[in-house]
């Protein structure tokens, strides 16, 4: 019964922006941290970010650090990403998933089908 619906996603210009959005249901979602997981083409996949269930600490992987801000609606059962600054590297497949808060994105136990985000000139 739990769903994870991303959406947002698009083509964007490299230095363009774009917030993702995660729809939720099925589970108590103010309880659980939640993470944000990427797979670009020909790639695994790469931990993004991650907050906590109250939404107050949040962590990045390097690569997105000072350029993307996740964050939650607990009253709307929705997750975010807003990208800014985007560059071509960012092109990929980006995925919500529910997890424990940490960064080990094969311990988290549902996703969702993923968004497509190209980032190109």
């Amino acid at each position: 019964q739990v769903q994870l619906v991303e959406s947002g996603g698009g083509l964007v210009q490299p230095g363009g922006s774009l917030r993702l959005s995660c729809a939720a249901s099925g589970f108590t979602f103010s309880s659980y941290a939640m993470n944000w997981v990427r797979q670009a083409p020909g790639k695994g996949f790469e931990w993004v970010s991650t907050i906590n269930s109250n939404g107050i600490h949040t962590t990045y992987a390097g690569s997105v650090k000072g350029r993307f801000t996740i964050s939650r609606d607990n009253a709307k059962n929705t997750l975010y990403l807003q990208m800014n600054s985007l560059k071509p590297e960012d092109t990929a497949v980006y995925y919500c998933a529910k997890g424990g808060g940490s960064s080990y994105w094969y311990e988290y136990d549902y996703w969702g089908q993923g968004t497509q985000v190209t980032v190109s000139s």
